[in-house]
């Protein structure tokens, strides 16, 4: 990630991280001004204040769409140990779905409730394939690596060269070969290259 990325990030202060310093602020301060107060007074007064907190909260996320231009949200980036609980969690589903039709077809399982959690096991794979696939911010730059790398193929001096040996064919059994085959792919005969 570069520098430049995560000063931005933090140096926009999201609502709710002002709202709960504003809550803590506003315990400390309760707690100092009623000294003489029982624990449990002093505990209800800071819960009070952190509420207060929640629900100025809430309603600035309620009015600022209504107010102004909703702010765009980043796709959310899947990292890898998540994107590999994400599979975990989609073959377990898959893998569930087809124990349930199997237990259907046995008898083990009546319509009514194969068609209910049949219903919600597919909703489910359905939103982890969705988690998966909006996660893989990765495709541009992959399709810009292919891109450069077939212009470095394009160009004659990174090209590979050709083997010199070419081999026409087996002398066992006839089947021609890859050119840097050492073995033939149909009887396993040992090959001799020619020049």
């Amino acid at each position: 990630m570069s520098s430049e990325t995560s000063t931005e990030r933090h140096e926009s202060l999201q609502p709710w991280q002002l709202f709960t310093l504003a809550g803590l602020i506003g315990a400390t301060v309760v707690v100092f001004l009623s000294r003489g107060q029982s624990a449990a007074a002093i505990i209800l007064l800071s819960c009070a204040v952190f509420a207060a907190a929640y629900v100025g909260a809430s309603a600035l996320r309620t009015v600022l769409p209504l107010v102004g231009q909703p702010p765009e949200e980043a796709p959310e980036v899947v990292g890898d140990r998540a994107r590999a609980a994400l599979d975990r969690e989609k073959t377990l589903v898959l893998r569930s779905i087809k124990e349930l039709e199997f237990d259907r077809g046995m008898g083990k399982v009546s319509e009514k409730d194969f068609a209910e959690m049949s219903a919600r096991l597919r909703v489910r794979a359905a939103r982890l394939m969705r988690q998966l696939d909006a996660g893989s911010i990765y495709r541009d730059q992959i399709e810009k690596e292919v891109e450069r790398r077939l212009a470095t193929t394009s160009n004659p001096k990174s090209q590979i060269p050709k083997p010199k040996a070419q081999i026409a064919g087996c002398a066992a059994c006839g089947v021609v070969n890859d050119a840097d085959a050492r073995f033939c792919k149909e009887c396993g005969a040992r090959l001799e290259a020619t020049s």
